[in-house]
């Protein structure tokens, strides 16, 4: 009898499991089809033979031709292909196949079917070996290829996600500076502000003699070596001339830099709050004068509404200080801001002994042309803030800065239009006048792409926030992006707390 009890209770479990075992998804039908993503998973090391086994019953792959041999810049007989088939995840693979790779140029929709190919990193480069072209159809030809926008330190960081892709270097810019003669020809470090990347042209390609640009986008694909550690080492290698957008022929350089701002002490903010900036070049502010704003959009902040005079808008909204005496020395930090002079808010460590260029009791005192007196220049809502250095004591509502950066993403800040109103930006780290890739006006902060903020900090605990990166006074580039270092400063907190370690250099 119990064996009678036991049997009838597993028994169900039991044909539930068989049933399960046989077929698991009733009606439904295996893709023929298997990610690139997929596929390099199933290299570890040593070569694997392709099967519908290893593949989970798929055996081919429906991918974007992205090489081009017309060039002569890509290693010769590989033929790049491409998908996103998994999560979105763009990957791409080489197909060896001799002189029939220079059939099949950028935009080719292709079906390779791949079972028995074998798998293995050949100098390198991840290959699908011994695939023939009876095995490969072309479905269409001209379609579109994505643009896959990626900055230098992520392929630097995993080179074997970017490998065999077709990626754009935007911004990029070459250290040292070229000089007339110089070509495109060898190895160069490519430069985004972000990392250094190799961009590799063979000296036999059509273009090798093509002139250096001062900035340019660089579409390119990612090949890699193996290293003498086994590391993988990426390069950029461009396909043709035209892989080569020119932005900008001229230098321009930021005579001075937002480097660090203090936007809330510990305690009561007002007359305490104080902006650091780094001249790039000696300063005479009684010869050539300038002008930092702030911008304040807490939702109490009026005028409300869009900013109709951009940062000459003024009330609460906008405050302005002139700089018109004193002094700044090349590669050195000064300070505009309230009275107190105090690093973090009131009784503590002074800073009166650094180089103030402007600061007064912006309580009790409307700003230099506009800005009403205010108990707090910066937002402490979660709404936006922004600073903006201008070469010109005179700000009006068409003035460029040299110089911008803004916290948070709140409030009333761009629109359209017509007419379009907003908060005028520069080329910086963070920003550009003109879209990198399409070309496109977008003269304002939340214009176009221009929507990267610095972060926020919670209120009343005594952040600097200090923006360190590395800029190279001579290129007029950001070699390093500005990152946000949040130092939580005591009472007693020294200078060299927001000016050592992690702060803003001149390179």
């Amino acid at each position: 009898m119990k064996k009678l009890i036991i049997y009838s209770v597993f028994l169900p479990a039991l044909l539930v499991f068989w049933g399960c075992k046989k077929d698991n998804y009733p009606g439904a039908q295996i893709s023929p089809y298997i990610a690139i993503f997929d596929i390099r998973a199933l290299y570890k090391g040593s070569e694997v033979t392709l099967t519908t086994g290893n593949m989970d019953g798929s055996h081919s792959i429906a991918a974007m031709v992205v090489s081009d041999h017309s060039g002569g810049n890509l290693p010769a007989g590989l033929l790049i292909v491409q998908d996103s088939r998994r999560l979105s995840q763009l990957r791409g693979i080489a197909v060896p196949l001799g002189d029939a790779a220079n059939d099949f140029v950028p935009g080719d929709s292709v079906i390779i079917n791949v079972e028995g190919a074998k798998l293995n990193r050949v100098n390198g480069l991840l290959e699908l070996v011994g695939i023939t072209t009876d095995r490969i159809t072309k479905v269409s030809s001209g379609n579109p290829i994505p643009i896959n926008r990626v900055a230098t330190n992520l392929i630097l960081s995993d080179p074997e996600a970017y490998e065999s892709t077709l990626s754009v270097v935007v911004k990029g810019g070459f250290n040292p500076l070229p000089v007339a003669g110089d070509v495109l020809a060898g190895d160069k470090n490519l430069n985004d502000g972000f990392g250094d990347l190799t961009l590799h042209t063979e000296a036999t390609a059509a273009f090798a003699q093509q002139p250096l640009s001062v900035s340019a986008n660089y579409y390119g694909i990612v090949f890699n070596s193996i290293g003498k550690e086994g590391q993988l080492i990426p390069q950029l290698r461009v396909r043709t001339s035209k892989d080569v957008v020119e932005l900008s022929a001229v230098i321009e350089i930021a005579p001075v830099l937002i480097t660090g701002f203090m936007s809330d002490v510990k305690g009561g903010d007002g007359n305490y709050e104080y902006i650091q900036l780094l001249a790039t070049t000696d300063i005479d502010f009684a010869a050539t004068p300038y002008a930092v704003v702030v911008t304040n959009n807490a939702n109490a902040s009026t005028p409300t509404g869009f900013p109709a005079q951009g940062w000459a808008t003024g009330g609460m909204r906008t405050y302005k200080f002139n700089l018109y005496q004193g002094k700044a020395a090349k590669g050195t930090f000064f300070y505009v801001g309230g009275a107190g002079k105090m690093i973090n808010g009131s009784s503590s460590t002074s800073m009166a002994s650094s180089n103030w260029i402007r600061a007064f009791n912006y309580t009790t005192s409307d700003g230099d042309g506009f800005g009403t007196k205010t108990g707090g220049l910066f937002a402490n809502s979660g709404n936006a803030s922004g600073i903006a250095v201008f070469k010109d004591s005179v700000v009006a509502v068409n003035s460029k800065p040299v110089d911008v950066i803004f916290i948070a993403t709140g409030g009333s800040l761009y629109t359209a239009g017509p007419p379009e109103k907003g908060y005028r930006i520069t080329n910086t780290d963070f920003y550009d006048v003109k879209n990198p890739i399409t070309l496109e006006d977008q003269q304002y902060y939340r214009s176009g792409i221009n929507t990267l903020s610095f972060v926020y900090n919670t209120a009343d605990l005594g952040y600097f926030n200090m923006l360190g990166g590395k800029y190279n006074a001579s290129l007029g580039k950001w070699m390093k992006a500005r990152s946000q270092n949040n130092v939580l400063l005591t009472k007693e907190s020294a200078l060299s707390e927001i000016e050592g370690e992690g702060a803003t250099i001149l390179q």
